[in-house]
């Protein structure tokens, strides 16, 4: 079945992960996120390196090691998160990001640039104290 909207899985783990994190008092490993969101270890291992990378949160190794998060959760956005994986959302008019339309003007209008300006709205208005 086709879908309109979907987030990559890198994303989804990051999302995922770091309520989980926010919502921990103790650290999460790999093996304990992996399992909570169904996720293959080896996927979630390298979506936690980039958001180590992009300081959202600190790890340590070893058998007591873990994720914990270095920033209030109050002040990480979704929209932060998804842009620590995916890159920045661009907001653009043609869904094919071409510059002119082969038909003259778009069959979609208005409705991708519409769609991609609701999602960034939603996602840079909705913060991880929200799912603790």
């Amino acid at each position: 079945m086709s879908k309109i909207v979907t987030l990559s899985e890198a994303a989804s783990i990051a999302l995922h992960s770091m309520v989980l994190i926010a919502r921990s008092e103790t650290k999460l490993n790999v093996n304990q996120i992996s399992e909570a969101i169904d996720s293959s270890k080896h996927h979630v291992a390298k979506v936690m390196q980039r958001l180590a990378k992009e300081d959202f949160v600190a790890s340590n190794r070893g058998p007591s090691g873990g994720f914990i998060l270095k920033q209030d959760p109050s002040e990480v956005s979704l929209l932060m998160i998804y842009e620590a994986i995916e890159g920045r959302v661009a907001i653009q008019s043609c869904p094919g990001d071409k510059r002119t339309c082969i038909i003259g003007s778009c069959m979609l209008g208005d409705l991708s640039k519409n769609m991609t300006k609701e999602f960034k709205e939603y996602m840079e208005s909705h913060f991880l104290n929200e799912y603790i």
